[in-house]
């Protein structure tokens, strides 16, 4: 039997992508793919290269004989849209919006959402008709400092990290233009990112005390992927945090540790997450990089459906990296 999905919000990247892996899924079916905005247009002639794969169009409404609803609106959106629609409590959902991830919102009427970090939550994920998807920034970082967290080692952290425009959704500014971003950095919203509540929550549920984590995003000259760095000062020698992080990850099915240096090209187009640490004298430096896109955003999405479905987690998701 087929898992019927239905979409709200279609037509923008994560809208985009998730249509890309549904279609190439074998245990999914797309029931509709739901855009206010361009109600009635082929799904072709906004996402393009679907031309010859979809011949759906927009719809205006939604409805819920579906098994799976994922929300890909804006921030905000979401919990607009549960709130003036009453959806059954057996429909699963999963939304890729900030609205649900903290645990201070993530009550909705009868159901909670659990916050879907599936290297984290995966039993929970199981148990859960309402999943919560976590950002792409938060993800890479988490992903880098769960193994130290684990180990109760995290004291204060500083995190750069770099993100593709694409980061930023399909609504234009000034700083999202080719003009703006060809050849450019910026660091913008320094130590005040909107990922790093949810980032404290995950890390101070296993390391017993909320470390102090400084985060410096940067806007990168690229469309997509993040990588991002993380210091923290560290009295065990490296061979102890190789062990903790490979143990840690052992049975993942995306995230690996590698013992050479990482690029971003390994990830892009992928679900996965590398991860590669070095030290120096007691500073280590972990380093992650992910597609925000995909393990950022819609991949872990499907992840996090298949988990729910007891599916297979590498099914739909056995991308191939772009590598040139």
């Amino acid at each position: 039997m087929k898992i019927k999905a239905g979409i709200i919000g279609a037509a923008g990247y994560t809208g985009g992508e998730l249509i890309r892996l549904l279609l190439n899924h074998p245990n999914v079916t797309i029931d509709f793919a739901q855009s206010k905005s361009n109600a009635g247009v082929l799904v072709s002639h906004i996402h393009r290269d679907l031309i010859g794969e979809m011949e759906l169009p927009f719809s205006a409404s939604f409805h819920t004989n579906i098994d799976v609803l994922f929300l890909c609106s804006a921030h905000g959106e979401a919990k607009k849209f549960l709130a003036e629609n009453k959806l059954p409590n057996h429909l699963i959902v999963i939304d890729l919006s900030n609205d649900f991830r903290l645990k201070a919102n993530a009550n909705l009427g009868e159901q909670t959402f659990v916050y879907g970090l599936p290297e984290q939550n995966e039993l929970q994920i199981q148990a859960s008709n309402r999943i919560a998807n976590p950002g792409c920034f938060a993800t890479a970082i988490q992903l880098a400092l769960l193994p130290l967290a684990q180990q109760q080692l995290l004291n204060e952290v500083y995190v750069t990290g770099i993100t593709g425009s694409t980061g930023a959704g399909q609504s234009l500014s000034s700083t999202s233009h080719f003009s703006w971003r060809s050849n450019n950095i910026q660091a913008y919203k320094t130590l005040t990112h909107q990922h790093l509540n949810e980032i404290g929550e995950t890390i101070t549920s296993l390391n017993g005390h909320q470390p102090e984590i400084h985060f410096v995003p940067w806007r990168g000259d690229f469309a997509r992927g993040i990588y991002i760095s993380a210091t923290t000062t560290i009295n065990t020698t490296f061979d102890d945090v190789l062990k903790y992080y490979q143990t840690f990850y052992q049975d993942t099915a995306f995230t690996h540790v590698s013992e050479s240096m990482i690029d971003l090209k390994q990830v892009i187009n992928t679900n996965k997450c590398v991860i590669h640490l070095e030290q120096v004298n007691n500073k280590l430096v972990i380093h992650a990089a992910i597609d925000n896109l995909l393990k950022g955003a819609s991949g872990q999405a499907v992840q996090n459906m298949n988990i729910r479905f007891g599916i297979p987690q590498h099914t739909g998701l056995a991308l191939k990296a772009t590598a040139f």
